[in-house]
């Protein structure tokens, strides 16, 4: 091969898109990372997440009080949804939905009572820690010296907004938005410049959708109940405990064990 042939097929190597299973092990190798981490790491870091998804409630409220009232509106505001989304991923802090992709391949890969153990106490950490700070920023939002009266109206109404739907409803809700954040984990190790655009474009479509996600929607309907609006039981019951099922199965099935099942039958028995 001449020395130009050569060029020519190290220059196509270099653009060729990676495959699934480049993919699939870069993500291994931060769930075995995730996994390892000490409790105390994963705590402070979900509160960081929690707290920084309380942006998303704000920077939505924001963007609608200076909106006009049109059947539009939404289209415009729904981008502060993924405000919060944006300084969580970007600042590299837990967040319970990217989680039900990354540890999920290890305990896909190894199969022990010893790894589903390590997944169920970094799932509980981090999803405590989430709603703990989610807490913290929907009281620090209905502060009446943190806001304007029309600006907490308008948080007052995507808490309504976030509760409507029944139990069944905010399954299959949340089942969708577990998909769509468990997609964005799976695009994002290899999206290199084009990371801040996936971030927004599919978190922007789970607000737009009013898919019920587990932790951006804890801070809207936590907002709710300290605004009056619905009762904590109703937030946890009718909310929380549905958006919880649904993510899990969006994120885990559609996510993590399709993308491990089609790498690993496209493996030919190689050590993925």
């Amino acid at each position: 091969m001449s020395e130009k042939s050569e060029k020519v097929a190290w220059e196509a190597e270099q653009r060729k898109s990676p495959s699934g299973a480049v993919v699939y092990k870069a993500i291994l190798q931060e769930g075995f990372d995730e996994l390892s981490r000490p409790p105390s790491a994963l705590f402070w870091s979900g509160l960081a997440a929690g707290l920084s998804m309380g942006a998303s409630l704000i920077a939505e409220g924001l963007l609608s009080s200076h909106l006009p009232e049109a059947p539009w509106r939404p289209l415009v505001s729904k981008f502060g949804y993924s405000v919060g989304f944006l300084v969580v991923i970007l600042g590299r802090q837990q967040l319970f939905t990217e989680n039900t992709l990354t540890p999920i391949l290890p305990l896909l890969k190894e199969k022990t009572w010893h790894r589903f153990g390590r997944v169920m106490r970094l799932w509980g950490i981090v999803l405590f820690s989430n709603l703990l700070g989610c807490i913290a920023a929907a009281w620090v939002s209905d502060l009446k010296v943190a806001f304007e009266p029309d600006v907490r109206a308008q948080f007052a109404e995507i808490g309504r907004e976030a509760m409507r739907g029944s139990f069944g409803v905010h399954v299959m809700h949340g089942v969708f938005a577990g998909w769509l954040i468990a997609l964005m984990v799976w695009l994002l190790p290899f999206a290199e410049n084009a990371r801040l655009w996936v971030i927004i474009i599919l978190s922007y479509f789970v607000g737009l959708g009013h898919f019920s996600h587990v932790v951006a929607g804890a801070v809207q309907t936590f907002y709710a109940a300290f605004a009056g609006e619905n009762t904590w039981v109703e937030v946890f019951g009718r909310y929380l405990a549905p958006t919880f099922i649904g993510n899990v199965i969006g994120g885990v099935a559609l996510v993590a064990a399709l993308n491990h099942a089609q790498v690993v039958s496209g493996s030919k028995g190689e050590n993925i």
